[in-house]
């Protein structure tokens, strides 16, 4: 039995095929012609953030959702102090005028 070893880029891109662009594990593992199971334990490693052949430092995709939902909330705070500035501008630009 032959062992096949695959490149760290080679892992990445096809995690990428079930995880960004939806693809079933069937249809990717028919697509880049690896075995279905090879590939479900890197989707289920690249979830976890357990991927050994991630590179130091990187983050799984858990921690990155996470940070993006954060972000977001933040973002909608700063709209909505955004618009309270504007319409307190506005305002006050009206009563300092003469009359």
């Amino acid at each position: 039995m032959r062992s096949t070893t695959y490149t760290p880029e080679f892992r990445a891109e096809a995690v990428k095929l079930v995880l960004a662009q939806g693809l079933t594990l069937e249809e990717a593992a028919q697509r880049i012609a690896i075995p279905k199971g090879t590939l479900a334990n890197w989707v289920s490693a690249a979830k976890r953030g357990t991927d050994p052949s991630a590179p130091p430092g990187s983050r799984s995709v858990a921690e990155l959702e996470a940070e993006v939902a954060k972000l977001r909330k933040e973002l909608a705070v700063e709209r909505m102090e955004k618009e309270v500035l504007k319409k307190a501008t506005a305002y006050f630009a009206r009563e300092s005028l003469p009359g």
